[in-house]
């Protein structure tokens, strides 16, 4: 018998065929296209977009631009009649101080080119730096003491106060020992008392000098970072249980620290002595009204309120710009917070992470601990302002730990990467919540600090 022969396509047929098997549908090859081209070149871009800086950094690094300026003119305005009068000229605090930043400026940028790599190895190396500079602070004929405290090491003109760079070499420790401990930080042993161990050394030597607003700072920059990290809960409460019984004993121990709270809480029972700075600093408050006196038109500053261009410069910040300028900085300060929450989030490993956290939690809550004590809502503790407050240390280790902090959010974790382990918005509840169980220990920075904020 003949078969017949064509040149028609097979198409998909029914039945079975002589062997009695079902016939294969044959489909005709897929040509390319350029709608399946398409995720190629998106993933290409992704990449791009990854290594290029993000719109967080560039924020972050706007905000930080905008406070230092800001601390600038505050700093010129603040300190021109004190500098008038000691030194014969209204520019000499103002000059210091741009110096300081400048220097800043170039330690922010170093940290913030720096491999993040480099910056743990040396780490520890910091941290012996730190221990071995806060004690040389307590050897007489090293330390430089004011006002009944000794916190500056003094070469000739030049003075450091190594308690701000203690800051920032714990923090960079810890948040080491947590990363590399990722699968061990629920065990105490190896996370909550080894870093409490490095913080307690750190508060007795502060609190030789003494200096309780440092320590507070200090211990609470390293609670957050364990809390974050993951460690067990119920021993991190008892931790800071005792932290705050212990900073309560020690504010009321000594004469002048127990009559700094007892002025908090009623400054008008001493307005002459004890409750004098907390009053002249609610006077310029209230003077500055909702747009201010005017920039440079402070009468405070002329003698009336002690230290008006370092602890006490948001009371002239009030007074000239008014509430509007004062609420002004405040929002410039909670968009730091965002944003360096929105950095550690948004990282691709745990140290990272870490690091975004501690610095995120020593700006904001100094910031807050100043403001606070400046407007009386809290015990006047000498913490400076960040970038606003008159200070070469606090200036420069503060602008080192943002380098850091804006390294960090120069490196954001691909979208692509964070919404992979996200739950669909139409799951139910029980996969919404296998979605919020704890992380795994390799996981990245941003699901930890994700699973710990839910």
């Amino acid at each position: 018998m003949s078969t017949r022969t064509g040149t028609r396509p097979a198409g998909p047929r029914s039945g079975k065929g002589a062997a009695g098997t079902k016939s294969r549908p044959s489909s005709p090859p897929v040509r390319p296209t350029a709608r399946a081209a398409r995720p190629t070149r998106a993933a290409g871009s992704s990449s791009r977009a990854a290594a290029s800086p993000s719109n967080g950094f560039w924020l972050l690094a706007l905000v930080v631009v905008v406070l230092c300026l800001v601390g600038l003119v505050m700093v010129l305005s603040a300190s021109s009649v004190m500098s008038l009068d000691t030194t014969g000229s209204s520019w000499t605090y103002f000059i210091k101080q741009a110096m300081w930043v400048t220097v800043g400026a170039g330690a922010l940028l170093v940290c913030m080119a720096c491999d993040l790599r480099v910056i743990r190895r040396i780490g520890p190396l910091a941290l012996f730096a730190a221990a071995g500079m806060l004690f040389l602070v307590l050897v007489p004929g090293l330390g430089v003491s004011a006002n009944g405290s000794t916190r500056w090491l003094g070469f000739g003109s030049l003075s450091i106060q190594p308690a701000e760079f203690a800051k920032l070499a714990v923090l960079v420790f810890v948040a080491d020992l947590l990363a590399r401990r990722a699968d061990r930080v629920h065990d105490p042993r190896f996370s909550i008392r080894p870093v409490m161990a490095v913080a307690g050394l750190f508060a007795v030597l502060l609190m030789l000098q003494p200096n309780l607003g440092t320590t507070i700072i200090l211990v609470s920059i390293v609670m957050v970072m364990l809390f974050v990290a993951g460690a067990p809960g119920r021993e991190l409460m008892g931790w800071g249980t005792v932290g705050l019984a212990a900073a309560v004993l020690l504010a009321l121990a000594a004469p002048y620290r127990r009559a700094r709270v007892l002025a908090f809480l009623h400054p008008w029972a001493d307005p002459a002595n004890t409750g004098y700075q907390l009053i002249q600093s609610q006077v310029g408050l209230a003077d500055g009204g909702f747009l201010g006196l005017g920039l440079g038109a402070s009468r405070a500053k002329w003698g009336f309120l002690p230290y008006a261009h370092t602890d006490f410069i948001f009371a002239i910040v009030g007074e000239e710009l008014g509430l509007l300028g004062a609420a002004l900085v405040v929002i410039l300060f909670v968009a730091l917070a965002f944003l360096g929450v929105r950095a550690a989030v948004r990282t691709n490993d745990r140290f990272s992470m870490l690091l975004a956290v501690g610095v995120t939690t020593w700006i904001t809550l100094q910031a807050f601990v100043n403001i606070g004590a400046v407007i009386g809502i809290l015990p006047i503790t000498g913490v400076p302002l960040p970038f606003l407050s008159f200070g070469g240390s606090s200036v420069l280790f503060t602008m080192a730990a943002t380098g850091l902090l804006l390294n960090v959010a120069r490196h954001p974790e691909p979208a692509h990467a964070r919404t992979r382990a996200r739950a669909p918005r139409g799951a139910s509840t029980r996969a919404r919540a296998g979605a919020r169980r704890p992380v795994p220990a390799g996981a990245g920075g941003g699901r930890l600090l994700g699973a710990r904020l839910r």
